[in-house]
């Protein structure tokens, strides 16, 4: 079968559901319904007002998991490839999901299962780990991925699920996963929500417990024919309710909610969310995957924009372990799973998606009806009213653009249209889940896009800018002279190579005209293909990054995240250590040929090392010292060394060393000390950089030099 001619489209619109019904469960998640009631009465709107919305557990897995189908070696998808997944892109009992202890946490339990050797399908296995901890929520919540890249084939999203669900789960925790991938990859080619449900069903058994509990819904809603929604969750709460069933989170009454908001929601995207947050329970979970079958079953042209995707703005932030794919933007999770469902079907991707789910993955381009990919709007001077909105009135390329306007500008006064590249604790409300960052953008890369001002608008200057936020500076490129009613103009910036530069901000300026206006000036602005790229040129000097308090148990050092250990900033260092295995990265996972200098001082231990080409806390190089050896060595799910040399390096003296990577060629030196290794087999050829001490060891850092190769 041919996938739908809107795929790409249907996409966004689940994934973007899947973060409305995150976000309008977040602030009452784990709420009884009466309490909702009470103090809500009728919830149909976000119940708070967040500055941006930090990490959530509900939107790490779907986007991180589902990159197994990418990074695995096996021509067809494992359980241990998943399995494999949680370990590289998941840190060290923080962030990511609920580190709530083994036994107790499914997750959690699962995780320390794998890193203990312990295969996939084993660790998540009710064998090992008990079916309470087996069946609790997990297995539906993270799997929205595999049905979205399952487009009409809910066959291939079962098997898939499958396997995913059973990295951390088993029983119904299971049949969860399956059924809701069945029921998105269904929701691509069915018109009605009960057909959805009812064909979902039959790819899970007819007498596990998850399937009774849908029937009894269904059965309910059927024989009530005048029944209220909320007659239903009665029925619900009385009879699959938590008193029934063990654990924090268990699986069976949650999917009733589910089933419950569908059947009553009658089709309305937002009735259905809404229904299905004012039951309470899990609610950021439930309507997060409501929101993504509904997505995708209704269109983008059913979400409400000024209601739902407005106070969203695109914004996805997560908590993996590589800081730089923590800050995206819904259209490019989209594209990455479109671009994935394209390949599992063996289909091309047609001409006008080709670029976007290709080289552009990561662009503003605006293809999305209704998307905005993160954009915000600041001026400088007084204030004024700033909108912007996607718009398919003209393009650069393809079928839309964005457009901005204000209103109330005074003479030669400064708009910004920008993205963020890089992200504060200042930014964020809440530390949901334990968000922490390095920057997209770098010194030494380049930015362009393109600019027009249509027929109604008026003629003015606009240019391409960068933040440096060390320096406070904006580094501004040529600027053009945008006439009313013209032609598209690119327009670009090339940042410099910098000494502790951190570029926060990246996008487009322009000023209002210098003839004063009685009531201002009015701008109307045509924005379109945003693009990030060009060669690094930088150095992270630990003097000038600081240590961010989010509260009591998140701090993070600023452009670095972990994934194990304890890490310090003093006297112009980073101190680094850990008692087993200890890393931290920074960079972009992007990058590919480069030449990097780690100035380092050994403390104490035998085991200091640098990283290059880091995917993840399972995929990197590490290059240093192994007691008086001088090794290169690779993390292939765990390291192996490729080469060494006896190289003597005192404790307490700092040395340099210097990492070249090409292709799949690796040059290391330190101290006149030189190894070479040409990778053969699988080698990584993109990633960012990272340190890490072993054994109880620890080193002091002072830079990391970062230079681009053509």
């Amino acid at each position: 079968m041919r996938l739908p001619d809107d795929y790409p489209q249907r996409v966004y619109a689940g994934w973007l559901g899947k973060m409305i019904g995150i976000r309008l469960g977040a602030a009452v998640e784990g709420w009884e319904y009466e309490r909702i009631a009470q103090l809500y009465g009728e919830l149909k709107t976000y119940p708070a007002r967040y500055i941006n919305f930090a990490a959530d557990d509900d939107s790490n897995g779907p986007l991180f998991f589902i990159r197994a189908l990418e990074d695995k070696r096996s021509a067809e998808l494992t359980a241990q490839d998943v399995g494999e997944a949680l370990l590289n892109y998941a840190p060290y009992e923080h962030g990511f999901f609920w580190w709530g202890g083994y036994g107790v946490s499914t997750e959690h339990t699962a995780y320390l299962n794998l890193r203990r050797g312990i295969p996939a399908p084993m660790s998540g296995s009710a064998d090992m780990n008990g079916l309470t901890v087996a069946e609790q929520i997990g297995g539906q919540i993270f799997i929205d991925s595999w049905g979205l890249v399952s487009p009409g084939n809910p066959a291939q999203a079962a098997a898939l699920s499958e396997k995913a669900a059973s990295v951390t789960h088993d029983g119904n925790g299971i049949y969860g996963g399956i059924f809701v991938a069945c029921a998105i990859a269904l929701a691509f080619v069915e018109k009605d929500v009960r057909q959805v449900i009812e064909k979902a069903l039959a790819y899970i058994p007819s007498d596990c417990e998850y399937s009774r509990a849908v029937r009894a819904v269904l059965s309910f809603h059927d024989s009530h024919p005048h029944a209220q929604w909320r007659d239903a969750f009665r029925y619900v709460h009385d009879h699959w309710g938590y008193d029934r069933y063990p654990g924090a989170c268990h699986i069976i009454p949650n999917c009733a909610v589910m089933i419950l908001a569908m059947v009553y929601g009658d089709g309305d995207f937002s009735r259905t969310l809404e229904i299905c947050n004012m039951c309470g329970w899990d609610t950021d979970c439930n309507t997060g995957n409501v929101g993504t079958i509904m997505g995708v079953l209704c269109g983008i042209g059913a979400i409400d924009e000024e209601k739902w995707i407005r106070p969203i703005n695109d914004l996805c932030i997560r908590s993996g372990v590589m800081g730089e794919m923590n800050i995206t933007d819904i259209p490019s999770g989209a594209a990455y799973m479109a671009r994935l469902g394209y390949e599992l079907a063996g289909e091309a991707v047609p001409k006008e998606w080709e670029d976007i789910l290709g080289e552009r993955i990561n662009d503003c381009h605006f293809a999305f009806p209704k998307s905005t990919h993160a954009m915000r709007i600041r001026s400088e001077g007084p204030s004024n009213t700033a909108f912007i909105i996607n718009t398919d009135e003209d393009a650069h390329t393809g079928k839309r653009c964005l457009k901005f306007f204000a209103t109330r500008l005074q003479p030669e006064q400064t708009l910004f249209l920008y993205k963020k590249t890089y992200y504060w604790k200042e930014d964020f409300s809440d530390s949901r889940y334990d968000p922490a960052f390095s920057p997209v953008l770098y010194p030494g890369q380049d930015v362009s896009g393109y600019l027009r001002v249509p027929e109604y608008g008026d003629s003015t200057w606009g240019c391409a800018y960068v933040r440096d936020t060390r320096s406070d500076r904006t580094i501004y490129g040529g600027k053009v002279w945008l006439e009313k009613g013209g032609s598209w103009q690119k327009v670009s910036v090339r940042i410099p190579a910098m000494e502790g530069g951190l570029i926060d901000e990246a996008g487009f300026c322009v000023w209002a005209p210098e003839i004063k206006q009685p009531k201002g000036y009015q701008l109307v602005l045509l924005a379109d293909d945003l693009h990030f790229g060009g060669q690094v040129d930088y150095s992270l000097i630990f003097a000038k990054e600081k240590t961010e308090i989010w509260n009591e148990r998140h701090s993070e050092v600023t452009q670095i995240t972990r994934m194990k250990g304890q890490a310090e900033l003093r006297e112009g260092y980073l101190y680094i250590s850990c008692e087993d295995e200890g890393e931290w990265y920074t960079g972009s996972s992007t990058w590919q040929d480069y030449d990097a200098a780690f100035f380092i001082v050994r403390k104490k231990g035998r085991c200091q090392e640098v990283l290059v080409r880091v995917q993840g806390a399972r995929r990197c190089y590490a290059i240093g010292f192994d007691g008086d050896r001088f090794r290169i060595r690779k993390n292939d799910g765990g390291y192996r060394t490729l080469t060494d040399t006896l190289c003597p390096a005192r404790q307490g003296e700092k040395v340099e060393i210097r990492v070249s990577v090409k292709g799949n060629e690796i040059t290391a030196s330190v101290l006149g000390h030189v190894l070479k290794f040409k990778d053969e087999v699988f080698p990584y050829l993109h990633g960012a950089v990272g340190l890490a001490v072993r054994d109880g060891s620890c080193a002091a850092i002072e830079k990391i030099q970062v230079r681009g190769r053509n």
